[in-house]
């Protein structure tokens, strides 16, 4: 999958997100790939919901992967953030 497929989920209004996957899909492209860390999390599956219930109802969610990843902060200390990965594919 290339890197313009990729939609990371930060810290902005939920709907500029659901516009940016649904223009990737009208754009062609095939499958979406949600991705989100710590807090923003719960927003990346509320996007995904919103554009599959509302907006596109002919995607179906492909695969979700969760992981841990291990981040280092400016002081030095390694600390666990929580991740996860939600493909959104067009059926047929």
């Amino acid at each position: 999958m290339s890197e313009e497929n990729v939609v990371y989920i930060g810290n902005k209004p939920v709907m500029n997100y659901v516009l940016a996957v649904v223009t990737q899909m009208n754009s062609g492209v095939p499958e979406v790939m949600l991705k989100a860390r710590g807090r923003a999390i719960s927003r990346a599956v509320d996007v995904a919901e919103i554009v599959r219930n509302r907006f596109m109802t002919d995607l179906e969610v492909g695969s979700i992967d969760i992981c841990t990843e291990e981040m280092t902060s400016r002081e030095g200390s390694n600390s666990n953030v929580s991740a996860i990965e939600i493909q959104l594919c067009k059926t047929n």
